[in-house]
């Protein structure tokens, strides 16, 4: 009984291992973000944002966005003006960001750190179009 079991496992466990990827941080001016894994419509990165830097307002035509906030805290502004909302970012803290809504993440003196789950049709790095970047990339 224990080999179907062990053999379901380690194929299991290869199919997981497939998905994981290992590269280096990749550098931004706000900070830094890191691939985690990917697969078959979905990516996972993990995005580490100094203290008081902040994201291009920005949208993606292809891909919905799951943010988990696991460390420091902020903000994320949503939409468009005038209609745009900001809310409060913690530890905990979840929203999905569907594709075309206008977003963007500001850290606090603590920084912020953000699990990013991608899906979508088309998950690469040129799916962004900004409306406003303190770092002149616009």
């Amino acid at each position: 009984m224990s080999g179907p079991v062990s053999e379901s496992g380690t194929a299991l466990d290869t199919a997981v291992s497939d998905r994981a990827v290992v590269e280096p941080p990749e550098q931004r001016p706000w900070g830094w973000f890191e691939l985690l894994a990917e697969g078959p419509g979905y990516r996972v990165k993990r995005l580490h944002l100094d203290p008081h830097q902040r994201l291009s307002r920005q949208r993606h035509q292809h891909r919905l966005e799951h943010w988990l906030v696991v460390l420091g805290q902020g903000s994320v502004e949503l939409g468009d003006a005038p209609l745009s909302r900001t809310q409060p970012l913690e530890p905990g803290s979840s929203l999905i960001i569907p594709p075309l809504t206008i977003h963007r993440a500001a850290a606090g003196s603590e920084g912020l750190e953000i699990i990013e789950v991608q899906r979508g049709p088309l998950l690469r790095e040129d799916d962004i179009e900004r409306f406003a970047d303190d770092y002149g990339r616009v």
